[in-house]
């Protein structure tokens, strides 16, 4: 990691009996997007809101840009630009008013009108915040995130309630905060997002965490992954079986459809291709299914439901 933006460290915060947080370790590299996941009551909200310095933890150590938010609040918050998914709204106000009145707070703000412009509020930049839809409550969340130039974003579900269209746009605008160098603490429940958006994922459960790594990295390790194709039915796979490395699984699961089961790396395709090619089999439809982000995430966090 060429710099560290986010430092967390054997961090603990206890309610009552209940430890939201219970030895969570983890960073976050400078300029770059880290998803921040976990089920309902894992602790991320807690652990945001002790890195953006609205919480104190109990013992442990953060560092946000090199600062303690606890202690050093007026040093960071110039620095940081925080998300709330509800909250930080004035009913009455309008959007352009908010959006130029938190604008004014920083010494070299982006233009609020190309803002209200690019997130597609100024058809309702007039209207005041109770008459927006929850959708567009979202985007004007977001651009009061950004719209002071920060050096580090907390978007807290950026994308929820958002139609494909503003879904999309928010994506690209968070990428380009990425290319522009600002890091990115992302928390969604939609993994699609986090596998699109970030470079890092840390995962946690329980108040602790259960993985971090670079999506790939998450998705491959350890990984079964499948190799299906289809050829004439019933080939005699006794051949194929002996030649793949042990605890691998060759079947044919309907008529001319092949599965093998295990570890899918380049020898094991090519174990696949030599076999297909002393018989004369044209492989078709050859492809490679691996895991998802959400089917790791369901393996280390179980598929029951959480309140």
């Amino acid at each position: 990691m060429a710099g560290v933006a986010l430092e967390v460290t054997d961090l603990v915060k206890r309610y009552g009996p209940r430890a939201a947080l219970d030895g969570v370790s983890l960073s976050a590299g400078l300029g770059a997007v880290t998803a921040i996941l976990g089920p309902n009551g894992a602790g991320k909200t807690t652990l945001v809101e002790i890195c953006e310095g609205f919480r104190r933890q109990d013992t442990g150590q953060v560092r946000v840009l090199g600062l303690d938010p606890g202690r050093e609040g007026r040093r960071l918050r110039p620095l940081i630009g925080v998300m709330l998914q509800q909250g930080g709204i004035y009913p009455a106000a309008r959007p352009r008013e908010m959006l130029e009145l938190v604008a004014a707070y920083y010494a070299n703000p982006l233009d609020p009108a190309a803002l209200l412009r690019r997130l597609g509020l100024l058809e309702v930049a007039g209207v005041p915040c109770r008459r927006l839809s929850g959708g567009q409550r979202q985007r004007l969340s977001l651009a009061l995130a950004i719209v002071g130039r920060p050096a580090m974003v907390f978007l807290d579900e950026p994308t929820t309630g958002l139609d494909p269209q503003a879904r999309q746009a928010a994506w690209e605008l968070i990428s380009e905060l990425r290319r522009d160098g600002v890091t990115v603490i992302l928390t969604t429940h939609y993994l699609e997002e986090a596998e699109r958006l970030a470079d890092r994922v840390v995962i946690i459960d329980r108040g602790r965490v259960v993985a971090q790594g670079a999506p790939a990295e998450l998705t491959e390790a350890g990984a079964r992954r499948r190799l299906e194709f289809r050829a004439r039915p019933g080939l005699d796979l006794a051949g194929l079986a002996a030649a793949l490395p042990s605890g691998h699984v060759a079947r044919e699961v309907s008529p001319g459809h092949y599965v093998v089961e295990g570890e899918i790396g380049p020898r094991v395709v090519a174990e696949v291709a030599t076999w297909c090619a002393d018989r004369g089999v044209l492989p078709g439809d050859l492809r490679i299914e691996s895991r998802s982000l959400e089917d790791v995430f369901l393996e280390l966090t179980g598929r029951e439901l959480r309140s």
